[in-house]
């Protein structure tokens, strides 16, 4: 007796994993930080000059957020664990 092939269903996989979807990370708007520091957390952390710290640092003050880096989802989490050790409020998604 010979068995009959069986079909499986492809499993549904509900979060996006292909490799070229990079992840980022948004530092968020709070009542705490001040634009000073949080511009001198850009600059430390990302080595970003003055002038595009201030850039961000205005986004996350005046827009309430700011998507401050762009990757793979393990740098992405490295650098929201980082914001948080300067006291910010950071969280990382997949972009779109």
């Amino acid at each position: 007796m010979t068995a009959m092939p069986v079909e499986l269903e492809e499993p549904r996989i509900e979060e996006d994993v292909r490799p070229d979807v990079p992840w980022i990370t948004i530092v968020w708007n709070d009542p705490v930080n001040l634009m000073s520091y949080v511009t001198y957390v850009f600059q430390t952390v990302f080595g970003y000059s003055k002038a595009k710290a201030r850039k961000l640092m205005e986004d996350v003050h005046y827009q309430g957020r700011a998507v401050v880096s762009s990757g793979t989802r393990e740098e992405m989490e490295r650098d929201v664990n980082i914001l948080h050790e300067y006291g910010l409020w950071a969280t990382l998604q997949q972009d779109k």
